[in-house]
């Protein structure tokens, strides 16, 4: 009874003496330990009888007693124990490929030079990897670029002399490389030739957001358009002014993403709150380039890649239909739940804990669609500061179009 104390340092370690009730609770541990095994070895050992043994026991019982029964034992333990073998094998194979590690050939010959040079393995530091047997490191990106549906793309897109000018025989091929799953793009070490003349003026901030100067790449959500936001269209709309009441004042700065032409980032400009806006070429139009003459920021990335900033730096995220495109794998195919996931997580790492989630007129394919993005938002657990699930015509039809306010909550 009673206990024994060691002083180490500031600290205090306690042991307790050992009891009568604790030392009988060590022996009938150790009984059961015992009896257990003791039943273990006769199953393995004893023989069965005729009318109990099975086909396959019957076969190796006889002369041998109870070691045939043993030896089927230890085969089937062996095939088990092969099958984990082999899986573990295969989790390795799967993880080597993950990496890049066995699916990049550095001396391929229909590789760009510039490509290998960029995908170049390294040792190890600490040399082999002891799990996975990996002696050298590759690099972790742009091994998609390899693949054999992007290899013709990919050498032209890198089909130059290092130092010299950057072919232009089409410029969206970085746009067609993306479709095909090669982002980020590969490093490039030629010099980039102009689209516009280098004379030509740019517009003074603010008066280049409605007038940028440059040719209009479209018309809709993909030009310019000064009502959006601004006017009541429908009951799905919601306008600006009564977004940035919900978020108290405290929005400075968001992420718009697949902005098209940047509107969204030109009526935040108008309010003093700065939006970075992810946009692609939409339709052949050089859609990076016109939101820059505006004045604004754009970025040139799909709704499939991790989002290049750091955790909680977002007041406000905006999109609109581009949960389609970053639930895909690839622009252009079908949408996938699990790809949804991770954009859906990416947003809410850039979000900041009270920040707003934007969610405006998405365009729900069907019904099993709108409550596939319904339970997954639900499942983050923010709060629903507006929520219309409302009806427009569309292609001759009436078409779903969710709508929605969300407020990130404050996680412990």
């Amino acid at each position: 009874m009673g206990s024994v104390s060691l002083k180490i340092g500031d600290g205090t370690a306690r042991y307790r003496r050992a009891t009568i009730f604790s030392s009988a609770v060590h022996l009938l541990m150790l009984a059961s330990v015992l009896t257990t095994n003791l039943f273990a070895l006769y199953a393995f050992t004893s023989a069965p009888s005729p009318s109990s043994a099975g086909p396959t026991l019957l076969l190796h019982h006889g002369a041998g007693g109870g070691h045939g029964n043993v030896s089927v034992i230890s085969e089937h333990v062996a095939l088990i124990v092969g099958e984990i073998e082999a899986s573990q094998r295969r989790l390795h194979q799967i993880e080597r490929e993950l990496a890049g590690y066995d699916t990049f050939d550095p001396v391929k010959p229909s590789l760009p030079s510039e490509l290998k040079l960029f995908l170049a393995r390294h040792p190890l530091p600490l040399g082999r990897d002891a799990r996975s047997g990996i002696t050298e490191m590759v690099a972790s990106v742009g091994h998609s670029c390899a693949r054999s549906t992007a290899a013709d793309l990919l050498r032209r897109y890198m089909s130059y002399k290092p130092a010299s000018p950057c072919p232009v025989d089409d410029s969206f091929l970085p746009q067609k490389l993306i479709a095909k799953a090669c982002e980020p793009l590969p490093r490039r070490r030629c010099l980039s030739r102009p689209t516009a003349p280098a004379a030509t003026p740019r517009l003074p901030f603010p008066q280049s957001i409605w007038s940028p100067g440059i040719k209009n790449p479209g018309a809709g959500v993909y030009g310019l358009d000064k009502l959006i936001w601004i006017k009541h269209r429908g009951r799905n709309d919601f306008l600006i002014n009564d977004v940035l009441a919900l978020g108290g004042g405290g929005i400075r700065i968001g992420f718009d993403i697949g902005g098209g032409a940047g509107n969204f980032a030109a009526r935040m400009a108008e309010r003093n709150v700065t939006i970075v806006t992810s946009t692609l070429e939409v339709g052949g139009k050089p859609m990076n380039e016109f939101v820059a003459a505006r004045g604004l920021f754009p970025l040139f990335l799909s709704p499939t890649q991790r989002f290049p900033f750091y955790d909680s730096v977002f007041d406000l995220v905006h999109t609109m239909n581009a949960l389609d495109e970053g639930g895909a794998p690839a622009l252009g195919q079908a949408s996938r739940t699990e790809a949804l996931e991770f954009l859906m997580f990416d947003i809410d790492r850039v979000l900041r804990a009270g920040g707003l989630f934007w969610l405006d007129n998405y365009h729900c394919a069907d019904d099993e669609r709108k409550r596939l993005v319904t339970r997954l938002i639900e499942r983050f657990g923010y709060k629903k500061l507006r929520w219309v699930v409302g009806e427009k015509v569309g292609t001759g039809k009436m078409q779903v179009y969710l709508s929605a306010v969300l407020q990130k909550p404050a996680r412990s």
